[in-house]
């Protein structure tokens, strides 16, 4: 019994001895570095710094700068740094809440350099190295938060890359497979993050307003042929803004007979519509600012959602275009305005045959006078404005206007698309030209890629055809050109 109680407290013993063994010391400098730095003479400030730096990063702690001296005249005499935990953090009112709760890094460490001017040069006075925390180990030295900075040619990079849209995050985890991992890295993924986040910061200093207008002056700078307007209000704050670069006024030059106009996109955090041409003073102001881009030239088709404004100043601003709307939207409507109709499939059946199902205007009249009859909805107040401007989204009753056999605003395609993925409800005004802008330059970088494709060679089938077949694929996309081929052919 005796021999157990002994073997017990020597365990027991053995245990706090290896606890001890494994408890971080206060921790002194070895020898060999003391004269390192002691009596080390630099050129000036940065270099100052520089020397402590490394070696705080040698031997594993992160460093601050701490107060500076003058003499008698007001120059600059006395430099000193510390060790990060140098100090304690002064106690903050418990009643003052905060968003995020900071670690309290603080140890009251002793750890410090001191640099005095001599002759124009400084030179270590004072050296202390001793600390009294547990020190970074190797494989750690990579988060020290002096140790940790983006070189330029990252800066670069990393710039480079935010500007083509990729995730910072995975700029972050390329750079670090560049080099071998993130220790080797010289920053963590939070300064990525950061040095992003200045950087937008940097574009937006002069205001957001201002910011938009001077990338607009730079780009009519680079293209002559670039358009901007901006409306502002009677204390001069911008309301509307209008622009359009050069190539949009060659498109528009070839393609302008149809123009589509949709307000359904609210892209940023001031809820502003961005109102795409693809293909109310206020509309009275955007129409005659998109008429005076393009040399007054009007289209011959405009296709938008249903607004009154809208309409009114279309015919102010476009007397004689022909002002079609989008039946997607009008579908969209009936399904907030007549909810309970439009859930019954008989309804929904003939009234989507009045869309888009009649061929003569006899057809139509017949078919919206049975849905009327057969559900007793003559006096529905929706309905009755809907059949009252019916010229504008019933095709046959506008057969003899060009609409290129559009018969919506394609919300439900690419377009939608496009600014769907790029909009968020934060984004400033210069952020979102600046995406818009991309995305037009990959959408035409594709387009120019198609028309190199199409003259590379023809298809098979036309190539085998010497006739009419052949004189089409010389002419049409090869897109256009199945379309046609399949009429041909069936």
């Amino acid at each position: 019994m005796n021999n157990a109680v002994i073997d017990i407290e020597s365990n027991v013993e053995n245990i706090q001895c290896n606890a001890r063994e494994k408890t971080p010391p206060i921790v002194s400098l070895e020898e060999s570095y003391v004269g390192d730095l002691y009596g080390k003479i630099v050129k000036n400030e940065q270099e100052a710094y520089d020397l402590y730096n490394e070696y705080a990063a040698h031997i594993g702690f992160s460093i601050r700068k701490k107060q500076r001296r003058y003499d008698k005249n007001g120059d600059l005499s006395t430099l000193n740094f510390c060790c990060s935990k140098e100090g304690f953090r002064q106690d903050s009112d418990p009643c003052e809440e905060k968003k995020t709760k900071r670690l309290d890094e603080r140890t009251g460490c002793q750890a410090k350099i001191r640099f005095l001017l001599e002759d124009g040069e400084w030179k270590v006075s004072t050296f202390d190295p001793e600390h009294n925390h547990e020190l970074a180990m190797p494989e750690e030295r990579q988060f020290l938060r002096s140790n940790r900075k983006i070189s330029e040619a990252h800066m670069g990079a990393i710039k480079t890359m935010a500007n083509a849209g990729i995730r910072t995050t995975n700029t972050y985890s390329y750079l670090a497979e560049e080099v071998g991992g993130s220790q080797n890295v010289g920053f963590t993924k939070t300064d990525c993050y950061n040095f992003v986040s200045r950087e937008k910061r940097i574009m937006l200093e002069a205001g957001d307003a201002q910011s938009l207008i001077n990338h607009f002056k730079r780009k009519q700078a680079e293209d002559p042929m670039f358009f901007y307007t901006v409306q502002v209000d009677q204390e001069n704050r911008m309301t509307n803004f209008f622009w359009r670069d050069g190539r949009s006024r060659i498109d528009y030059e070839c393609f302008g007979d149809v123009v589509v106009f949709d307000t359904t996109y609210r892209t940023n955090k001031y809820n502003m519509i961005c109102a795409p041409f693809v293909g109310t003073a206020t509309f009275e102001w955007l129409f005659e600012a998109f008429l005076e881009s393009m040399g007054n030239q009007k289209p011959i088709t405009i296709f938008t959602d249903q607004c009154q404004a809208m309409a009114n100043a279309i015919m102010v601003v476009f007397p004689g275009t022909c002002h079609r709307l989008c039946t997607w939207h009008i579908s969209m409507n009936a399904t907030r305005n007549i909810p309970t109709l439009y859930g019954i499939p008989e309804f929904k059946k003939l009234f989507n045959k009045c869309l888009d199902g009649c061929q003569t205007e006899l057809e139509f009249q017949h078919t919206w006078d049975a849905m009327i009859e057969e559900f007793n909805i003559a006096q529905n107040k929706w309905l009755k404005g809907l059949y009252a401007i019916r010229e504008k989204w019933c095709p046959v009753f506008s057969q003899d206007a060009f609409s290129v056999r559009i018969k919506s605003t394609q919300r439900s395609e690419s377009m939608n698309n496009v600014f769907h993925r790029m909009s968020t409800k934060t984004m400033t005004l210069t952020e979102f030209v600046l995406h818009y802008e991309k995305q037009a330059n990959g959408m035409r970088s594709k387009e120019l890629e198609e028309t190199f494709r199409c003259k590379q060679g023809l298809p098979s089938t036309a190539a085998k055809n010497s006739g009419f077949l052949k004189r089409a694929a010389s002419v049409y996309t090869r897109k256009i050109y199945k379309f046609l081929e399949y009429e041909f052919v069936f």
